[in-house]
C-alpha cells in the first residue's frame, strides 16, 4: 500500500511538471471596465477590448513570477492606459516588455503610453517607420484612410441619435457616439514611438515562471502584411500570436508585400502550435485557414497581374476582380470587387518590376 502511495505521489509531482498544451487548457475569462482576457495556457492571456472603449485590436499578456510581457499597444495612448490599468484584474507584476507585432496604427499607436523602462521590441523595419526613417506614419494613407472617416462617423452616430425614437436603439446608438467621440479626441494625443530593441529574424526571451522559465520566441519569416511583421511564439504552450500577418478573415493588403506573404506563411504552418491568436478577433485553433489564405493571396496576385498587363487601372480592376471562388472559406467575399487598397497597392509592386 505504502508503494502504491509513493508510485502516485511520483506521478503527481512528474505531471505537474508537465504544460498543457493549450488546446487541453480550461480556459477562464476576466474582465475589467475595459477589457476582456481570456486565458489561453497558465499566464497566457488572449486580450479584446470589451466595446467601452475604442481599441481596435487585440492583445497578449504574458504573466510571469516577476513581470508582465504585452503584445501590441492598441490605436491610441488613451486605449493603452486603459489596457494597463487593466492588467490588474490578472497580475501585479509590472511590466518589463512590450513587443510590436507590427507598426500599423491599431496596434502600435498606444507605445508611448508605456513607462519608462518598459523596453520595446519590434522588428527593424517597425522602428524604421515609427521613427520616421520611412516616412511619417501619421500622413500615411493607410493611417489616413481609416483615421480621416472618424469625424463623419461621429456626425453620422449624432444624426441618427436626433432621429432614432426607439429608447433601447437610441441607448445603444449613444454609447456608440460615446466611443466614437472618445476615439476621434484621442487620436491628436499620438505621438509615434518605436521600438528601442530590433529584431531582424529572430529573438528569443526567457521569462521566470513557476514551473521554470517561458519560451518567447520573435520570429520575422519575411515580408507579408507589412515590411516587418514579427510572430510570438511560446512552443511550450504551444501559441502562436500572429498579429495582423495571419486573421480569420481576409487581412488589410495596402500595405502588404502580396507576392511573398504566401513564402511567409509557409513558415508560420511550420511551427508546431494549437492554437492561434490573431489581431483581431477570437481564439483560433484550426491551421487550415492559413492554407485558405495562401491560396486566396495567390490567387489575387494572378488576378490582377492579368489585368495590370493589360493596362488596366487600379481602380477599374478593384471593381471588377471577382474573388467569390474563395468565399466558401472567406465568408466577407460577397461578390466581384476587391478593396481599392489592395490593389493600389499590388500594382504599385507590379510597376516596380
Amino acid at each position: 500500500m505504502k508503494n502504491n502511495i509513493r508510485n502516485v505521489s511520483i506521478l503527481a509531482l512528474f505531471l505537474s511538471f508537465l504544460v498543457l498544451p493549450a488546446s487541453l487548457m480550461a480556459q477562464r475569462v476576466v474582465e475589467s471596465d475595459s477589457h476582456r482576457f481570456e486565458e489561453v495556457a497558465e499566464g497566457v492571456w488572449h486580450v479584446s477590448g470589451n466595446g467601452t472603449i475604442h481599441t481596435m485590436s487585440n492583445a497578449m499578456v504574458l504573466v510571469g513570477e516577476f513581470d508582465t510581457l504585452i503584445v501590441d499597444s492598441h490605436v491610441t495612448p488613451v486605449a493603452a492606459r486603459a489596457l494597463i490599468d487593466s492588467l490588474s484584474v490578472v497580475t501585479d507584476k509590472p511590466v518589463r516588455y512590450l513587443v510590436n507585432s507590427h507598426y500599423h496604427f491599431d496596434h502600435a499607436h498606444g507605445n508611448q503610453s508605456f513607462p519608462d523602462g518598459v523596453e520595446i521590441i519590434g522588428h527593424e523595419f517597425t522602428r524604421a517607420k515609427l521613427n520616421g526613417d520611412i516616412g511619417n506614419v501619421l500622413e500615411e494613407r493607410t493611417f489616413r484612410s481609416f483615421s480621416d472617416p472618424v469625424p463623419s462617423i461621429v456626425s453620422n452616430l449624432e444624426r441618427q441619435v436626433e432621429e432614432e425614437s426607439d429608447s433601447g436603439r437610441r441607448a445603444q446608438l449613444q454609447e456608440q457616439l460615446r466611443v466614437q467621440t472618445d476615439y476621434m479626441n484621442a487620436i491628436p494625443e499620438v505621438n509615434p514611438t518605436p521600438p528601442n530593441i530590433t529584431l531582424a529574424e529572430k529573438m528569443t526571451l526567457f521569462q521566470v515562471v513557476a514551473r521554470g522559465s517561458r519560451e518567447i520566441q520573435l520570429l520575422h519569416f519575411g515580408r507579408a502584411h507589412t515590411g516587418g511583421d514579427v510572430v510570438v511564439y511560446l512552443p511550450q504552450e504551444r501559441i502562436a500570436f500572429t498579429g495582423d500577418m495571419m486573421l480569420p478573415g481576409l487581412a488589410y493588403m495596402g500595405d502588404g508585400h502580396v507576392d511573398e506573404w504566401p513564402a511567409a506563411l509557409e513558415g508560420l504552418k511550420n511551427l508546431n502550435f494549437d492554437a492561434w491568436l490573431p489581431g483581431h478577433g477570437p481564439v483560433m485553433r484550426d491551421k487550415s485557414q492559413i492554407s485558405n489564405f495562401q491560396e486566396y493571396l495567390l490567387d489575387l496576385w494572378v488576378k490582377a497581374e492579368g489585368m495590370h498587363s493589360r493596362s488596366a487601372g487600379w481602380e477599374e480592376a478593384a471593381e471588377r476582380l471577382d474573388m467569390t471562388n474563395h468565399s466558401a472559406n472567406f465568408p466577407q467575399i460577397q461578390g466581384p470587387g476587391v478593396d481599392p487598397r489592395a490593389i493600389r497597392r499590388i500594382f504599385e509592386l507590379l510597376d516596380e518590376r
